[in-house]
């Protein structure tokens, strides 16, 4: 049987596109709601795909008419004319083929995800604090203009209303897509409040971005987990002392811990710590898959190593600077409100350029 090139693939994903369309406007599938979010699904998976291989060959038959014009035309204007629409038809026919490239690349399976959000204030004690405050109020502002939803699940506030830590589910559609290349630390400079000379002080905290994991992608046995039940300290009435309503939940084989008091029921706060140890443990099992695939391989997936600098926050200059791909913008006011489309697009966008490159070099 002969392989199929690749335009002919594309043609027959065009195709099933169109079926796929018929079909979702028909009685049977409006009438069942789970086949008709099925065929949703699938349909909108290849939008993108489809579009572009069309416009592509849009810009293919446009190409060979006016590659005909040149070629017909008595008239130098018409020719003229003729000679800068090629041009420009080639030029975007470029764009279009790598775009086209981009969306045919594999997908990271947990571009999906909703994620765990962790802030921690570092260097930098109180001002650290109130700048990892002001880091969770952005994230919360850019998930309000994608339509996400932001649920913190425990937070520990400093004494000036910053937060020393704070870790938050996202949830919404491919916000791990978006978010995954932010983990790392996170630098400012500026004047803290408490400064009395005026100087400018360099604080830092860390972000990291968890895709959260279904129980059928993290598989935790009872026998390796130890539950312990505390007193809840902080804010929360007569009852935060007197009930023993915090959890702390230990996982034997790896050690890791995660404690949960926010809410006055323990059985929520043992559902939410266990929403963060399965992100957690997801992690490691991601970081497992990364070592096995080879340090020549890893920049494929790489999501960003929480240790490394990634970006600083210049609140004199209003400048942003993001060192990975040594983009600034003196837009920081805008960014602190939550618009970080430019960053978050141009991260993407790189990072998705890179792995093309791996993938047309290995090819």
């Amino acid at each position: 049987m002969a392989t199929l090139t690749l335009s002919e693939k594309l043609d027959q994903l065009g195709a099933r596109y169109d079926e796929l369309t018929r079909e979702l406007s028909s009685g049977e599938a409006v009438s069942d709601s789970s086949r008709f979010q099925k065929i949703a699904k699938q349909h909108s998976e290849l939008e993108q795909i489809v579009a572009k291989h069309r416009e592509y060959k849009q810009i293919e038959k446009d190409l060979a008419g006016a590659h005909q014009m040149i070629v017909e035309a008595e008239d130098p204007e018409m020719k003229q004319l003729a000679h800068e629409e090629e041009k420009q038809l080639t030029a975007r026919k470029e764009v279009v083929e790598r775009e086209l490239k981009l969306l045919l690349l594999p997908k990271d399976p947990n571009d999906e995800k909703s994620v765990i959000v962790e802030i921690r204030a570092g260097t930098g004690g109180d001002e650290a604090a109130l700048f990892a405050g002001e880091l969770f109020r952005m994230y919360s502002r850019f998930a309000e203009t994608q339509g996400w939803k932001v649920e913190i699940l425990e937070s520990s506030p400093s004494s000036l209303g910053g937060l020393k830590e704070v870790v938050a589910a996202i949830q919404g559609q491919k916000v791990y897509s978006k978010l995954k290349y932010e983990s790392g630390v996170h630098r400012v400079q500026r004047v803290p409040a408490t400064e009395t000379q005026g100087r400018i002080h360099t604080s830092a905290a860390t972000v990291a971005v968890l895709p959260e994991a279904d129980e059928i992608d993290i598989k935790i046995e009872a026998k390796d987990l130890r539950v312990d039940t505390f007193c809840s300290s902080g804010p929360g009435g007569q009852s935060v002392n007197t009930t023993y309503s915090a959890v702390r939940v230990t996982h034997i084989p790896t050690g890791l811990v995660v404690s949960q008091q926010d809410e006055k029921s323990q059985i929520k706060n043992r559902a939410k710590a266990m929403r963060v140890l399965r992100a957690r443990l997801y992690e490691l099992e991601l970081e497992k898959q990364q070592a096995a695939i080879g340090a020549e391989r890893r920049g494929q997936i790489k999501t960003g190593d929480r240790s490394e600098k990634i970006r600083t926050y210049n609140f004199p200059q209003n400048r942003v600077t993001d060192h990975r791909i040594g983009l600034t913008l003196h837009q920081l006011t805008d960014v602190m409100d939550g618009k970080l489309a430019p960053l978050v697009d141009a991260l993407v966008a790189h990072y998705e350029a890179e792995r093309l490159e791996q993938e047309l070099a290995e090819a």
